[in-house]
Protein backbone atom coordinates (compact mmCIF):
# COMPACT_ATOMS: atom_id res chain seq x y z
CA UNK A 1 0.00 0.00 0.00
CA UNK A 2 1.50 3.12 -1.20
CA UNK A 3 1.07 6.24 1.81
CA UNK A 4 -0.93 8.58 2.22
CA UNK A 5 -1.21 11.67 0.36
CA UNK A 6 -3.30 13.63 2.88
CA UNK A 7 -0.98 16.58 3.04
CA UNK A 8 -2.19 18.13 0.20
CA UNK A 9 -4.93 19.40 -1.22
CA UNK A 10 -7.22 17.73 -3.65
CA UNK A 11 -6.05 17.74 -7.11
CA UNK A 12 -8.86 18.35 -9.69
CA UNK A 13 -7.70 18.97 -13.39
CA UNK A 14 -9.35 22.16 -14.88
CA UNK A 15 -11.01 20.24 -17.65
CA UNK A 16 -13.66 18.30 -15.40
CA UNK A 17 -16.55 19.68 -13.76
CA UNK A 18 -16.58 19.18 -9.96
CA UNK A 19 -19.58 20.82 -8.27
CA UNK A 20 -18.95 19.10 -5.03
CA UNK A 21 -17.28 20.80 -2.55
CA UNK A 22 -16.21 17.47 -0.19
CA UNK A 23 -13.69 16.29 -2.00
CA UNK A 24 -10.96 14.92 1.02
CA UNK A 25 -7.24 15.81 0.96
CA UNK A 26 -4.61 13.98 -1.87
CA UNK A 27 -7.65 13.14 -3.55
CA UNK A 28 -6.79 13.08 -7.52
CA UNK A 29 -9.67 13.81 -10.18
CA UNK A 30 -8.65 13.62 -13.48
CA UNK A 31 -10.09 15.12 -17.10
CA UNK A 32 -13.40 15.30 -18.25
CA UNK A 33 -14.89 13.81 -15.08
CA UNK A 34 -18.50 15.37 -13.23
CA UNK A 35 -18.91 14.87 -9.80
CA UNK A 36 -22.13 16.60 -8.88
CA UNK A 37 -22.92 18.61 -5.77
CA UNK A 38 -23.74 16.38 -2.92
CA UNK A 39 -21.03 13.46 -4.02
CA UNK A 40 -18.91 12.60 -1.33
CA UNK A 41 -15.24 11.47 -1.57
CA UNK A 42 -13.00 10.71 0.69
CA UNK A 43 -9.22 10.78 1.25
CA UNK A 44 -6.53 9.79 -1.04
CA UNK A 45 -8.73 9.20 -3.95
CA UNK A 46 -7.63 8.46 -7.64
CA UNK A 47 -10.45 9.28 -9.93
CA UNK A 48 -9.46 8.57 -13.37
CA UNK A 49 -10.50 10.46 -16.24
CA UNK A 50 -14.35 10.32 -17.70
CA UNK A 51 -16.05 9.05 -14.59
CA UNK A 52 -19.41 10.59 -13.49
CA UNK A 53 -20.61 10.51 -9.87
CA UNK A 54 -23.88 11.43 -8.84
CA UNK A 55 -25.02 13.29 -6.21
CA UNK A 56 -26.18 10.66 -3.32
CA UNK A 57 -22.71 8.89 -3.65
CA UNK A 58 -20.29 8.24 -1.38
CA UNK A 59 -16.90 6.91 -1.26
CA UNK A 60 -14.06 6.21 1.59
CA UNK A 61 -10.69 7.04 1.55
CA UNK A 62 -8.18 5.62 -0.62
CA UNK A 63 -10.89 4.32 -3.00
CA UNK A 64 -9.44 3.90 -6.85
CA UNK A 65 -12.02 4.44 -9.86
CA UNK A 66 -11.00 3.87 -13.69
CA UNK A 67 -11.75 5.38 -16.72
CA UNK A 68 -15.37 5.01 -18.03
CA UNK A 69 -17.44 4.91 -14.74
CA UNK A 70 -20.69 6.43 -13.94
CA UNK A 71 -21.80 6.32 -10.11
CA UNK A 72 -25.55 6.53 -9.56
CA UNK A 73 -27.62 7.93 -6.97
CA UNK A 74 -27.74 5.02 -3.99
CA UNK A 75 -23.71 3.95 -4.17
CA UNK A 76 -21.76 3.99 -0.76
CA UNK A 77 -18.24 2.44 -1.18
CA UNK A 78 -15.97 1.87 1.62
CA UNK A 79 -11.82 2.55 2.21
CA UNK A 80 -9.62 0.94 -0.10
CA UNK A 81 -11.90 -0.46 -2.70
CA UNK A 82 -10.79 -0.54 -6.20
CA UNK A 83 -13.46 -0.12 -8.98
CA UNK A 84 -12.13 -1.68 -12.46
CA UNK A 85 -12.67 0.36 -15.80
CA UNK A 86 -16.03 0.38 -17.75
CA UNK A 87 -17.86 -1.11 -14.29
CA UNK A 88 -21.22 -0.81 -14.22
CA UNK A 89 -23.43 0.23 -11.54
CA UNK A 90 -27.50 0.16 -11.60
CA UNK A 91 -30.11 1.59 -9.21
CA UNK A 92 -33.70 1.13 -10.31
CA UNK A 93 -34.99 -2.48 -10.95
CA UNK A 94 -38.00 -1.36 -13.78
CA UNK A 95 -36.14 1.49 -15.57
CA UNK A 96 -38.05 3.87 -17.48
CA UNK A 97 -37.57 7.38 -19.48
CA UNK A 98 -38.74 9.99 -17.34
CA UNK A 99 -40.41 8.00 -14.80
CA UNK A 100 -38.50 7.63 -11.34
CA UNK A 101 -38.70 6.40 -8.51
CA UNK A 102 -39.69 7.60 -5.19
CA UNK A 103 -36.43 6.27 -3.91
CA UNK A 104 -32.94 4.55 -5.51
CA UNK A 105 -31.38 1.33 -5.08
CA UNK A 106 -28.80 1.37 -2.13
CA UNK A 107 -25.75 -0.92 -3.00
CA UNK A 108 -22.91 -1.24 -0.85
CA UNK A 109 -19.21 -1.97 -1.85
CA UNK A 110 -17.30 -2.90 1.38
CA UNK A 111 -14.22 -2.01 2.89
CA UNK A 112 -11.27 -3.49 0.43
CA UNK A 113 -13.25 -4.73 -2.66
CA UNK A 114 -12.30 -5.03 -5.67
CA UNK A 115 -14.38 -4.93 -8.76
CA UNK A 116 -12.85 -6.30 -11.81
CA UNK A 117 -13.04 -4.28 -15.58
CA UNK A 118 -16.61 -4.06 -17.52
CA UNK A 119 -18.22 -6.12 -14.13
CA UNK A 120 -21.80 -5.11 -13.96
CA UNK A 121 -23.25 -4.37 -10.39
CA UNK A 122 -27.31 -4.22 -10.28
CA UNK A 123 -28.89 -2.53 -7.70
CA UNK A 124 -29.64 -3.25 -3.84
CA UNK A 125 -26.92 -5.65 -3.37
CA UNK A 126 -23.67 -5.31 -0.71
CA UNK A 127 -20.03 -6.77 -2.22
CA UNK A 128 -18.50 -7.93 1.23
CA UNK A 129 -15.36 -6.53 2.60
CA UNK A 130 -12.52 -7.72 1.08
CA UNK A 131 -14.28 -9.59 -2.11
CA UNK A 132 -13.24 -9.82 -5.25
CA UNK A 133 -15.21 -9.50 -8.74
CA UNK A 134 -13.55 -10.72 -11.95
CA UNK A 135 -13.93 -9.09 -14.94
CA UNK A 136 -16.97 -9.15 -16.97
CA UNK A 137 -19.11 -10.31 -14.19
CA UNK A 138 -22.64 -9.54 -13.64
CA UNK A 139 -23.42 -9.64 -9.73
CA UNK A 140 -26.84 -10.30 -9.07
CA UNK A 141 -27.06 -10.99 -5.30
CA UNK A 142 -25.26 -10.30 -2.12
CA UNK A 143 -21.25 -10.97 -2.16
CA UNK A 144 -20.23 -12.63 1.34
CA UNK A 145 -16.67 -10.95 2.51
CA UNK A 146 -13.73 -12.23 1.03
CA UNK A 147 -15.04 -14.41 -1.85
CA UNK A 148 -13.94 -14.74 -5.43
CA UNK A 149 -17.29 -14.18 -8.06
CA UNK A 150 -16.92 -14.93 -11.46
CA UNK A 151 -19.78 -15.39 -14.77
CA UNK A 152 -22.70 -14.05 -15.89
CA UNK A 153 -24.54 -14.70 -12.86
CA UNK A 154 -22.04 -14.26 -10.88
CA UNK A 155 -21.29 -17.07 -8.47
CA UNK A 156 -18.92 -17.79 -5.76
CA UNK A 157 -15.21 -19.67 -6.79
CA UNK A 158 -14.10 -20.03 -3.38
CA UNK A 159 -12.05 -17.63 -1.08
CA UNK A 160 -10.27 -14.31 -3.32
CA UNK A 161 -6.87 -14.67 -3.52
CA UNK A 162 -4.72 -11.84 -1.08
CA UNK A 163 -1.81 -10.00 -2.23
Amino acid sequence: MQPDDTTRPAQIHPLSDVQSSAIGPGTRVWQFCVILPGARIGADCNINAQVLIENDVVLGDRVTVKSGVQLWDGLQVGDDVFIGPNATFTNDPTPRSKQYPASFQTTRIERGASIGANATILGGVTIGEGALIGAGSVVTRDVPAGELWVGNPARSRGPAPRR
